[in-house]
């Protein structure tokens, strides 16, 4: 990666950690806006939902492509141009007061901004700035800066809900990503052009990827991900709600999942460096199992929920530098963006089928107990399914991998 003076690779990871605050904590919020949104407008959850759901299926979608073209030309421009949209997106959601107009909005709109500024693009760029010896620990670092924005964004949005009515909170959180405009100067440089031994196309690459089996088990794992995040994200507030908790417990029960998982997703890119990634990707998806399993298990009261959140958080993010250092190991940094988005387009994929199946199945049966459950049995799958995956970085004829 090209640099100028200032734009270090420790200036690289701060600017990038602190997009990943804003963007992914401002994201994690809109479940506290289910419940007065649907109220005032007199929608199922399953209206909300599907918009929520669309917005992580596009989201996955064009992340390869907004990938691709940080690769080829630099991230800079990307991460403007998303920032842009995306706070456009959240400041025309008070005006949807209809299902198509959600979708348009918070379903569209948000889902091709977050292409640009959220895990894909960004672990790119700080993939490439730092040395194999040091990746993974800069992507756990980068990593937990998206749980620290669900942390800090969390209560800051509840706020606004209280202070400004849901509608003006919206439109301070639009206001607030404009930071990241400033911000993506840092990640601005164009990455460096392949050397004579490596000029492998961005076609070879895919194909080359698309028959690696490892790389299929990490996109099938990384489905499960996805399913099991959006929906905790998008339903546990009005879930506990239902259980007759105050929504001051569902805020702090989201908050407390992004304060755990600073931890959590900064020790997974320490141990990544050190030991088998596919096997701590097995025992993160294993381990939710159980703290899912005992959370539907103990009775529903604040205490469970935080004990819950603080145990779920813990495991939240930190298949995120473990699948991304897994991909630059095995295939080298030069597409890191755009192989990272097409794993991520399965993720989406999950997310799409978790929050919109949880509001479906709510508005039939009146209970989230089949998704609980359905959660558990894809964690399980996952913590299988990572096992065979051969981490040996990929022996080129033409060039080494530069992972």
């Amino acid at each position: 990666m090209h640099s100028t003076s200032w734009r270090t690779p420790a200036i690289v990871l701060t600017c990038g950690a602190l997009i990943l605050t804003l963007s992914m904590g401002v994201r994690q919020s809109m479940g506290l806006f289910l419940p007065p949104m649907t109220l005032e407008f007199g929608w199922g959850r399953s209206t909300f939902a599907f918009a929520m759901a669309l917005s992580n299926l596009i989201w996955g979608a064009f992340q390869p492509v907004f990938g691709a073209v940080a690769d080829r030309h630099g991230a800079g421009k990307v991460l403007v141009g998303s920032a842009l949209l995306y706070a456009a997106a959240l400041a025309l959601m008070p005006f949807s007061s209809s299902g198509a107009m959600l979708d348009l909005t918070a379903g569209a709109m948000m889902g091709v901004g977050l292409c640009g500024v959220t895990f894909g693009v960004i672990l790119g760029v700080i993939g490439r700035a730092y040395p194999p010896e040091r990746r993974s620990f800069a992507l756990g670092v980068a990593s937990a800066g998206g749980s620290f924005g669900q942390f800090v964004m969390l209560p800051f949005t509840q706020q606004l809900i209280g202070a400004l009515g849901w509608k003006g909170a919206l439109l301070a959180l639009a206001a607030t990503l404009l930071v990241i405009v400033p911000l993506s100067a840092a990640l601005s440089e164009r990455p460096a052009a392949p050397g004579p031994q490596a000029q492998q196309s961005l076609g070879a690459a895919l194909r080359e990827a698309g028959s690696h089996a490892g790389f299929l088990y990490l996109t099938a794992g990384f489905f499960v991900c996805g399913f099991q995040v959006a929906f905790i994200q998008v339903h546990l507030p009005a879930f506990l709600q239902d259980n007759g908790l105050s929504a001051s417990v569902g805020a702090l029960a989201l908050a407390l999942i992004g304060l755990f998982n600073i931890a959590g997703s900064f020790l997974a890119g320490w141990l990544g460096g050190r030991w088998s990634k596919k096997y701590l990707l097995s025992s993160i998806y294993f381990a939710r199992a159980l703290v899912i399993g005992a959370f539907l298990l103990l009775p529903i009261t604040p205490l469970s929920v935080y004990l819950f959140a603080a145990g779920i958080g813990f495991l939240w993010l930190g298949t995120v530098p473990l699948t991304n250092g897994l991909v630059a190991q095995i295939f080298g940094v030069r597409y890191l963006a755009t192989l990272f988005g097409v794993v991520f387009f399965s993720h989406q994929v999950g997310s799409f089928i978790g929050v919109w199946l949880g509001g479906y199945l709510f508005d039939v049966t009146g209970s989230y107990t089949p998704v609980w459950i359905g959660a558990i049995v894809l964690a399980l799958l996952a913590a299988i399914v990572n096992l065979p995956i051969d981490e040996r970085p990929l022996q080129r004829a033409a060039s080494p991998s530069p992972a």
